[in-house]
């Protein structure tokens, strides 16, 4: 039997220039009295943790601050901050940045609150999947980046570079009570974290609305259904306008970190697509995307204010993008024209095409090349992508390995 039953969820969003300064007020509301902000230091050195932490003060809820959150967390930094945020007695989190400090935050919480040890619960065939015994203490999330959409989503992903692979953990218990949204806060965004982030959002709300469909999956039990569920009509609706912000404005918050009216509507994007993605899931760019980034560690992003090397998420995501997308297209050939004219304004009903005039007109990198990757790396990267089921079920058309390995090769 069909599945007939799709559920939507979401976190609460209050969007809006200023809306960091009501941080302080829903954790309050929560019940929150003593609560661990985790950021990175770029965003601590640009202020930002320290306005979130003082908007935090004015209703008497206390804080530490950890900034040692690390840009694409991996199993040592996830660690640390496990350790850091069990010994402080805090009651509530709150992540502030990207995706990055806000991933780690969930997983703080998640530990802080159940204990455990890492592989417990992440995803199969890595960790054993575990679900959470219960909810975890509340989290807010303030986004500082135009990308992840990881205040709407239940998941945190890590990296594991003993393994090559990149996975996570994935339970609705991890989605944040609360997502503060504040344009403000991408006034210091630079061109390259900008075109990063905003070809994620453009990626997730792509792979959402071309997912296969909730009702092409067996019949399963509510306490069975998959967080990543297959495109539903809900989420179509985050997905397509998520899609449409990204193609009018993505390429003019790159072109300019002051446009606040461009960073407002890909900010808005963000966290459309991850209510879209959060439900209906993300498939065959992401699966490719999470060995990209973990297998080799040499290529430093231009532009990026960290020094350590590292591919970043929207660009690992992205380079395969094309490709898959040509790989899949036969199988939704109306959502994926569908997809194409909402990302060029019109102008193209060819998806693929569309993502690449994209990816060139925000600087992006277009090859796998480029990232240091050659034909000989195809079937590391191809054992790394079969690794991420839970992604490649919800593909409308479920690659084998023959055809990740041509959509890698022909990334190259």
């Amino acid at each position: 039997m069909k599945e007939t039953v799709f559920t939507v969820e979401a976190t609460p969003i209050v969007y809006g220039q200023g809306a960091a300064a009501e941080t302080g007020f829903h954790l309050a509301r929560l019940g929150v009295t003593k609560a661990l902000i985790i950021s990175d230091p770029y965003i601590a050195d640009l202020g930002i943790t320290q306005q979130v932490r003082d908007a935090i003060g004015e209703r008497d809820v206390a804080t530490d601050v950890y900034t040692q959150a690390r840009v694409e967390p991996n199993e040592t930094s996830m660690l640390e901050a496990i350790a850091y945020a069990r010994e402080g007695g805090y009651d509530g989190f709150v992540g502030v940045g990207g995706g990055s400090s806000i991933d780690t935050a969930k997983v703080a919480a998640l530990f802080a609150t159940h204990g455990g040890e890492l592989l417990d619960y992440i995803n199969k065939p890595i960790g054993q999947a575990k679900a959470p015994p219960g909810p975890l203490l509340p989290l807010v999330a303030v986004p500082t980046t135009a990308g992840t959409g990881s205040e709407a989503t239940s998941v945190a992903i890590i990296d594991f570079p003993r393994l090559g692979v990149k996975t996570g953990i994935s339970h609705r218990y991890m989605r944040p009570r609360v997502g503060i949204v504040d344009p403000l806060l991408l006034r210091e965004t630079p061109s390259a974290v900008a075109a990063s982030c905003g070809l994620d959002v453009v990626c997730h709300a792509v792979e959402s609305f071309t997912a296969r469909g909730f009702d092409t999956r067996e019949s399963v039990g509510p306490d069975e259904r998959p967080p990543y569920q297959g495109s539903n009509p809900v989420a179509d609706m985050w997905s397509t306008k998520a899609i449409e912000n990204g193609g009018k404005y993505l390429r003019r918050a790159v072109a300019d970190p002051n446009d606040i009216e461009a960073h407002s509507a890909m900010m808005l994007a963000a966290t459309m697509a991850g209510v879209g993605f959060g439900n209906a899931g993300v498939h065959v760019p992401h699966a490719c995307a999470y060995p990209i980034a973990s297998l080799k560690h040499e290529w430093v992003p231009a532009g990026y204010p960290t020094d350590h090397a590292f591919i970043p998420h929207g660009f690992s995501v992205t380079v395969t993008a094309p490709a898959s997308f040509r790989f899949t297209h036969e199988a939704a050939p109306e959502r994926h024209t569908e997809a194409a004219m909402l990302l060029s304004g019109g102008k193209s009903d060819d998806l693929a095409e569309s993502m690449e005039e994209l990816m060139r007109d925000v600087g992006a990198p277009l090859t796998l090349t480029e990232l240091g990757y050659s034909e000989s790396d195809i079937p590391t990267l191809v054992d790394g992508a079969l690794k991420q089921q839970r992604l490649l079920v919800i593909a409308p058309r479920e690659p084998q390995a023959e055809d990740l390995a041509s959509v890698f090769k022909a990334s190259l």
